[in-house]
């Protein structure tokens, strides 16, 4: 285990991209792992990032909600190709809409998170818990037709939640408690503004640039048991509402791509779906609420994450049996490029073998 090579990059990559604070945890099949921090989880009380410390996942959290979702599948409570409007009368939905269009971000409902009037909103009340319904009345109605574009949205994840509870009876957080954190162990891991914070909380932060170059850290809020602040999460929902430490969000996707969460069945489905929103124009080949991307030059499925003030990358390959998951507190630097720079480490590409020479016994 190269670690102090693992670390001194980190420290490295930290100071190039101006991260204040960054958590790390590389995971293998076999047993080992490797974790990482550095910098502040808080810069004004100097408090450092540390292997417990916990952060927003942001849309990491929506594989967590297409597997309670495609676990009602695989238990014959939903269907993937059934129609949502009838099972959530509250929401004025196109019929057409299924629930796998909701998985895959091919509904065509618009993202309410691009309305450009609700960073007002959330941000002027940052305390404020919102609804479903508030973050709906946000959903632009101008609408292409269901399945015949892909397009990123939170709002499929939004009514997902809703769906689950439609479904079981229950919250989204419960039964994301019930049938994942507590079954696979993932102490540091939370529903944030239903459950209180498992792990210590680090501050979001904006990068502002400095009048002598570079940037400087600035808190997008005062802190709190929300990160980054409730209204943002709250309105989110199944869409982003999760919190958690580096280590847990490494061994939830190892679980998750390592099979141990679904049925064969529904995993090749979750994976194989990529294929068709490529097909329709998907920017990252997108599956059942899962991404497969292409690390380092291996395919690897996870999700990346997004929030003011926090940005988070994890990613399993299933060829290589490594996860890693990269957590930060800032919103401008992808952790995608710290990923794959820790990962040319622990996996470096094999160097070409030389030509065998010839012998006597293989002549002609």
């Amino acid at each position: 285990m190269p670690a102090e090579q693992l670390q001194a990059r980190l420290d490295e990559l930290r100071r190039r991209f101006s991260i204040p604070g960054l958590s790390v945890a590389i995971v293998w099949d076999d047993g080992r792992s490797w974790l990482g921090v550095s910098g502040r989880a808080d810069v004004a009380g100097r408090r450092p990032v540390t292997p417990d410390s916990g952060f927003a996942l942001a849309s990491i959290s929506k594989t967590f909600t297409a597997a309670v979702v495609l676990q009602l599948v695989d238990e014959g409570r939903l269907a993937l190709d059934a129609p949502v409007a009838p099972m959530l009368p509250g929401y004025p939905l196109d019929r057409r809409i299924t629930v796998r269009m909701l998985l895959d971000h091919t509904s065509g409902l618009p993202d309410f998170f691009f309305n450009k009037r609700i960073d007002k909103a959330l941000q002027s009340a940052p305390d404020e818990t919102w609804t479903p319904a508030s973050s709906w009345s946000y959903v632009p109605k101008k609408r292409p037709v269901p399945g015949t574009v892909w397009r990123y949205s939170n709002t499929n994840y939004l009514l997902l939640g809703e769906l689950v509870e439609a479904v079981t009876g229950r919250s989204l957080a419960r039964e994301v408690r019930d049938r994942l954190l507590d079954p696979l162990a993932l102490e540091g891991t939370w529903y944030q503004a239903v459950e209180q914070p498992r792990a210590s909380l680090t501050t979001g932060y904006r990068l502002l640039p400095r009048s002598g170059g570079g940037v400087r850290p600035v808190a997008v809020a005062p802190a709190t048991t929300v990160m980054p602040f409730r209204s943002v999460i709250t309105a989110a929902g199944g869409a982003g509402s999760l919190g958690g430490t580096a280590r847990d969000t490494a061994r939830w996707m190892q679980a998750l791509g390592g099979g141990k969460v679904l049925s064969e069945a529904m995993q090749q489905a979750m994976i194989g779906d990529a294929v068709a929103t490529v097909a329709i124009g998907a920017e990252v080949p997108y599956g059942l609420g899962i991404q497969v991307v292409t690390l380092n030059g291996q395919t690897a499925i996870g999700h990346s994450g997004r929030y003011l003030g926090f940005r988070s990358v994890v990613r399993y390959l299933p060829a290589e049996g490594v996860t890693i998951a990269v957590l930060t507190n800032q919103g401008v630097a992808d952790p995608s490029r710290v990923a794959a720079a820790l990962l040319r480490i622990v996996l470096p590409k094999p160097e070409p073998s030389a030509s065998p020479s010839p012998s006597a016994s293989a002549a002609p």
